[in-house]
């Protein structure tokens, strides 16, 4: 099979020739690690694809052995930009505080051609990788615009304000949505983040009243396979998410949810895309990741339905002899039918 192949085959909850790999973000000093060059001239944000060339793109895939190549296709954010090491993005206090400050909430024309200038190029270019379309369905960006204690206190104090937020991202969401879908891209890899590892970023019931209607829309217009991305714990309403139509779930932060768990309850609703743990990766040994991928293949991803990923991005604390060992046990025991040797007792 080749990477799209595999990829597609696993997000439609098939069993391909192997267990795919990817990832949906790998900083800055990774890529350098890796290439010996910089990716992107452009400030990203941690954990997320920079707006990268294609031929890059298809470099860093097959440094990491990774079967996807990414494409962003975000809405700009209306909040202060502070920019690390590494070109690193980090997103101050948002601008929007009130109904005066909705003239600064400016995204570019979906329907022209200028935002999708460069994805003709990355999807000519895409060769035999799954061909993603990295997008938000705007309860991101509308928390950060507004900076989280404004968002927060106008869920009850101005609710009309949040939806008027949320609702111009949505609608543009959505129209990006249709456009990448009728382009050619293999699947969309949509990032936002709604909850914290002990729950939602709200109550389930205020998720459900002001944020699912407006996920829904962009949902519908999404008519290729889907992978959502938040990170937290996402347990309370994972069946609604289920029944927006999602093809995979990602990361399923290792912290925060149980993988083996949710295979047993979503395993034929939806693809699971996950979990190496990101502090494994950091400050583990290779042995220990070794023998955490053995598990995630052992249990995870017998019967299909499954894409390895880390638990979160290929971040810039990431080990980069563990990132290897990661992608070394997927080689040797990643085909199917799965073989993966039982630990041995007392062993680590």
């Amino acid at each position: 099979m080749t990477s799209r192949e595999r990829v597609l085959c696993a997000l439609s909850g098939g069993t391909p020739d192997r267990v795919p790999y990817c990832e949906l973000g790998v900083d800055e000093p990774v890529v350098r690690q890796l290439l010996g060059e910089s990716l992107s001239e452009r400030p990203y944000e941690s954990g997320e694809c920079a707006d990268n060339p294609v031929e890059l793109e298809k470099a860093l895939s097959r440094a990491l052995g990774r079967d996807n190549i990414n494409h962003s296709l975000r809405p700009p954010i209306a909040a202060a930009r502070h920019i690390g090491e590494g070109n690193l993005l980090f997103y101050g206090d948002g601008y929007i505080k009130s109904r005066a400050d909705l003239g600064r909430l400016e995204l570019p024309d979906p329907e022209g051609e200028a935002f999708y200038a460069t994805a003709r190029d990355f999807l000519d270019g895409g060769e035999d990788f799954a061909r993603c379309a990295s997008c938000r369905l705007g309860v991101s960006p509308a928390y950060l615009s507004m900076g989280q204690e404004t968002f927060s206190l106008s869920l009850y104090d101005d609710p009309e304000l949040v939806d008027e937020i949320l609702g111009r991202y949505a609608t543009w969401s959505a129209a990006v949505m249709r456009r990448v879908c009728a382009m050619g891209f293999d699947f969309v890899w949509t990032a936002d983040d709604i909850a914290f590892k002990n729950g939602l970023m709200l109550s389930p019931k205020m998720f459900r009243e002001r944020i699912l209607p407006h996920l829904r829309k962009v949902a519908e217009s999404i008519t290729i396979p889907w992978i959502f991305h938040s990170d937290g714990n996402l347990s309370s309403v994972l069946d609604d998410l289920a029944d927006l139509g999602i093809t995979g779930l990602h990361p399923i932060e290792p912290t925060a949810m149980d993988i083996r768990a949710l295979k047993r309850r979503y395993g034929k609703r939806f693809c699971l895309c996950g979990n190496v743990d990101v502090h494994l990766l950091a400050a583990g040994t290779p042995s220990q990741v070794e023998a955490e991928v053995m598990g995630l293949l052992r249990d995870v991803a017998p019967g299909g339905g499954y894409i390895l990923s880390s638990g979160n991005s290929l971040a810039a604390y990431c080990r980069l002899e563990n990132i290897r060992a990661m992608t070394g046990v997927l080689q040797q025991y990643g085909k199917y039918p799965i073989a993966v040797p039982a630990p041995v007792a007392g062993a680590g």
